[in-house]
Formats: structure tokens, sequence, C-alpha cells
């Protein structure tokens, strides 16, 4: 892949390391250094168009590698440069790999979920004309060897048919762990990890509490005997008479006499209006003697004594004199 400016000049190296800061390497001596500020951009171009290139040859609607997802992402991206044909004097680019260290939740080969933070395999490409010459496999192996990993403990992430193929001629990577997400890895990838079986590391949990812990464990604590199912009675108003308090209302409630009890058998209402039944007093009928008696007997209120006194018709007698007069009499006056 040829680029407008001096890819030899810019790239010293066969194999260049880059990371999220993009910054251009060191120069050789004797060799003019132009601004630094063009170096970069001229590094973000190629981060660019190997990007494009790469989601090109991998059918994706958009690439998945580029200068600003390198800035905001700590991913390291190893380019390939073309040292055997000089394309006008001004090198020439083959391909890159990107990796970088993620998160992920796997599953083993029991099925069981394993959070792990392995390197991933996240971008390859070299270019369809220099396909098969090796120049893959170098790049390959120049990053295992830079990272101290094993081709076995990679995570892949949505790899090609290709690349499938490129490991298992190279590395002899086969046999898949099947996943629920997009990263595919190979038997072996939890060699290194060394995990014991479930049921004994089950005990040595418990074996290392104990250890901690000598203090005996406390007894068991006996519970009661639970009721036969024929002692439960249903629950029932009659089984909780006992807490039913009788309270006596205050007077002068109290002296009313209490209703009499409705007829077991009421009169049938009529539908009509005119003949519907007569209801009784709600309070007992008073006689107008014992009312009259009552009045008597009540003292009178003192503001009706100060206007009795202050009466301009007289005194009390007076008045009564005056009412015993006949009609015919009063009304001469």
């Amino acid at each position: 892949m040829e680029f407008p400016f001096d890819v030899d000049a810019l790239l010293p190296e066969r194999i260049t390391v880059l990371d999220q800061h993009l910054r251009p390497p060191a120069r050789r001596p004797g060799t003019t250094t132009p601004a630094r500020v063009d170096l970069q951009q001229q590094i973000m171009t190629i981060v660019d168009e190997l990007g494009k290139a790469s989601a090109k040859a991998q059918h994706l609607p958009a690439p998945i590698t580029s200068a600003s997802r390198m800035q905001s992402n700590r991913h390291v991206m190893y380019i390939l440069k073309d040292t055997s044909a000089r394309m006008a004097g001004k090198g020439a680019i083959v391909g890159f790999l990107k990796v970088g260290y993620k998160k992920l939740f796997v599953l083993d080969d029991r099925e069981a979920h394993n959070e792990v933070e392995p390197l991933c395999i996240l971008d390859f490409y070299i270019h369809e004309s220099l396909q098969r010459h090796g120049h893959g496999r170098d790049l390959f192996q120049y990053m295992l060897q830079k990272e101290r990993v094993e081709p076995h403990q990679l995570a892949i992430d949505r790899p090609s048919q290709k690349l499938l193929k490129f490991l298992n001629k190279h590395y002899n990577l086969e046999t898949t762990v099947p996943q629920v997400n997009n990263f595919v890895i190979f038997e072996g990838f939890f060699a290194h990890q060394h995990r014991p079986p479930a049921t004994s590391l089950r005990a040595t949990r418990h074996s290392c509490a104990a250890a901690v812990d000598p203090m005996p464990a406390a007894p068991a604590r006996k519970l009661p005997p639970k009721r036969a199912e024929g002692d439960i009675k249903p629950y029932s108003s009659s089984d909780r008479e006992f807490l039913k308090v009788a309270v006596e209302p205050p007077w002068p409630l109290n002296r009313a006499p209490r209703r009499a009890t409705p007829p077991a058998h009421p009169p049938p209402r009529s539908s009509s209006l005119g003949n519907s039944p007569e209801r009784g007093p709600l309070r007992p009928f008073v006689p107008e003697q014992e009312l009259l008696r009552s009045l008597r007997l009540c003292p009178p209120h003192p503001t009706a004594r100060l206007l009795l006194a202050t009466d301009p018709g007289g005194s009390p007698a007076q008045r009564r004199r005056t009412s015993s007069l006949p009609r015919s009499d009063e009304s001469r006056y």
C-alpha cells in the first residue's frame, strides 16, 4: 500500500509498534527531521487507510481501526513495512496487526462463566497482493514475542475464515470452546490457570474456614413439634367472644330504653306509595303532664329573673291579676 509521503523515512524499522499516543518513532541519525506535527499527521493517515482496507477485505460496514479509535483505547498496533521494493523511492506498507487487553466473561469446557482479561486479536490485515508470502506469520510471531504470550492464550474478536485457517496452519489451533459472545478461544486457553475441580475447591474453602475459626460450632436448636392437621380449627367469630367487652354509653343515652326486638317475620311491604306501613317512633312518647311537671320543677334562668325585674308592666302579681280579667274587659283598654 503506497502513500504520497516517504514511508521509509517515517517508519525506519521493518515492524513499527504504535500505541494510543501515535508518536512517530525515533529517526536515524543524519536524516532531516521535519515538523513533528506533520509526522504525527502522516502516521494517522496510515492508520486510517489501513483500517479502511481491512474493513473492505472483511466486508464490514465500517472500519474498526482508525486513528481516533487508537487514541481513545489502550490498543497496540504492529505495522509491517515492505523493505524489498521501493515504489518511487517512498516505500510501502504490507499490513498491520492490532491487539489489546479486554475484560471478558467466557465459558470453559464445563460451561462455567469465567472473568478473564486476555490479550485479544482485534484486527489483522495483509495486503491482497502480498498474501501467502510469509509476511503474516512474521508479523504474528513478532507480536507473540513482544507480548510474551502463547497462541492458545489469545482471544480473537470475530475472526474470518482466512484467520482461522492461518492459525490452524501455523499454530495447530483447531478445536474451539463455544462462547456466547463474538470472541473465539481455543482448547488450552484455561490450561495456564490450573483450576481445581469444583468439588475440591468447595472442600478447600470449608477446610480453610475451619482452620481460621477453630471454635466449635454452636449446637443445633431444637424446634417445637408441629401441630397436627386435625388440631387446627378454622377462624370463627364465636371463638373470640371473650374479647368483646360491653361498654355502657354515657348519659343520657344510657337512660333511653332499648329498641324492641324486631319480629321474626316482618309484615310485607307494599309496592304502592299510599299503603306503606307506618313506622314507630324512634324514642318513647312522653305525656304532656309529665313534660309540664318537669318544666315547673326546673328553676328559672338568672337572665329571665333580670328581665322580669326590669319589666315596666309591673310585678308578677299584677300581671296575674290582669290576665285573670275577662276577655271582654281586656278589649276595652
